[in-house]
């Protein structure tokens, strides 16, 4: 008789023992399903340089690979802005939405590996919801994922992080991102 052992990720199961059951008892929700959970991660590199060098968002593909653990998808310009000499159609970034398994590593990584490594952190703002409980935020540099090999890195290239989150209420998604760890200023 072989038992197969199913993988659960730290902050997964973080959630369901213990954020979950505090949520619904701190906002005296009645439902189980009112409860605010992370439904997806969208993790967009925008490549501007990438109209002069292509070898630019294929690097930024791959590194956004490395970071995620999952391929990147490629991004095209929607409309023509002749001051950036932009046309539509023309490759301009990447972007990679995670669920499952894969978001809660990604966000376990990004919150007690990533994060601490950015110079002169102090935390990060909280103004960044956008008022149906969604929240995104900004990395400045890729080199801070410990995926990426510093001497490898040609170019710096930054990327945002949006974190999808059922509930539609900013207050219990601030709780609910706080509880995972998403270490927020004191402000």
């Amino acid at each position: 008789m072989s038992t197969t052992m199913t993988y659960r990720p730290r902050l997964q199961k973080l959630y369901e023992e213990q954020i979950a059951p505090a949520i619904k008892e701190k906002f005296a929700l009645t439902n189980v399903h009112q409860t605010p959970r992370l439904l997806k991660i969208v993790v967009n590199m925008g490549v501007g340089k990438a109209i002069e060098n292509k070898k630019r968002l294929d690097q930024a593909m791959a590194e956004l690979g490395q970071i995620t653990g999952q391929k990147a998808s490629l991004r095209r310009a929607k409309i023509s802005v002749a001051g950036f000499k932009l046309r539509t159609g023309m490759p301009i970034g990447c972007c990679v939405t995670l669920r499952g398994q894969r978001m809660w590593d990604f966000a376990d990584r990004l919150f007690t590996l990533a994060l601490p490594r950015v110079r002169d952190f102090r935390g990060i703002k909280r103004s960044s919801f956008d008022g149906r409980g969604n929240f995104s935020m900004g990395v400045a540099d890729q080199v801070v994922f410990p995926e990426i090999r510093v001497d490898k890195v040609e170019n710096q290239q930054g990327m945002d992080v949006t974190f999808v989150v059922s509930g539609g209420s900013d207050a219990m998604s601030f709780e609910l991102l706080q509880q995972l760890g998403l270490p927020f200023r004191k402000d």
